[in-house]
C-alpha cells in the first residue's frame, strides 16, 4: 500500500473519531504515526504537535505537519484532505436531522453524554504528550508548574509558554 494511501486511511479514520477537535484524537494519532506506521519517533511527533499549537491557525495543523514530514507537500495535502473531508461530509449529511430535532430530549442527552467523552479524550491527549515530553525530572517539573499556573491562576498562557522556553534556554530543562 502506498504511503499516500496509508496517510489517507489513517487520517480519514481519525476524522470520524475527532469529537471535540483534533486534540481529542492525539493519542490515537501518535499511536498510528509512531508505533503502527513508524513514520517518526515520539519526540518528533511531540515537536510537530508543539509547533502546530504555537503557530496561529487551527489545531488541525498538526495533521498537515505530520503529512509534510512523512511525504512532503503531497503528504500534507493528502493528510489534511483526509482528516477534513469525511467529517465535513458527515456533518453535511447529519446537520439537517440534527437541526430538525434541536429541541428533542434525546439530542440534549446525546450532547450531555458526549461532553465527558470529549473531555476524557482531550485529557488522554495531555497525558500522552506529558509522558512523551517529560524526559527527565526537570522537564516534568516545568510541565507541572505550567499546568498549575494555567489551571489555578489567571497568568496569560504566553507568559507560561515564555517561562518554559526560558527554562530550556538557560539549561534548566533538557
Amino acid at each position: 500500500m502506498s504511503i499516500m494511501t496509508q496517510l489517507a486511511l489513517v487520517f480519514g479514520k481519525l476524522s470520524l473519531l475527532a469529537f471535540g477537535g483534533a486534540n481529542a484524537v492525539i493519542p490515537e494519532m501518535q499511536r498510528q504515526v509512531v508505533e503502527v506506521h513508524q513514520w517518526m519517533n515520539a519526540h518528533e511527533f511531540a515537536a510537530l504537535y508543539a509547533l502546530a499549537q504555537a503557530a496561529p491557525g487551527p489545531n488541525l495543523m498538526v495533521v498537515s505537519l505530520v503529512g509534510w514530514r512523512v511525504a512532503g507537500l503531497w503528504g500534507a495535502l493528502v493528510a489534511t484532505g483526509a482528516v477534513t473531508a469525511p467529517a465535513a461530509v458527515l456533518t453535511l449529511v447529519v446537520s439537517g436531522v440534527w437541526y430538525r430535532f434541536r429541541d428533542a430530549g434525546w439530542r440534549r442527552g446525546l450532547q450531555a453524554g458526549l461532553l465527558p467523552v470529549t473531555a476524557g479524550l482531550v485529557m488522554a491527549s495531555a497525558a500522552l504528550l506529558i509522558r512523551t515530553t517529560a524526559v527527565d525530572w526537570t522537564a516534568a517539573a516545568v510541565t507541572v508548574v505550567a499546568a498549575v499556573l494555567l489551571v489555578f491562576t489567571r497568568v496569560h498562557p504566553l507568559l507560561v509558554f515564555g517561562g518554559a522556553a526560558l527554562a530550556g534556554v538557560v539549561g534548566l530543562v533538557g
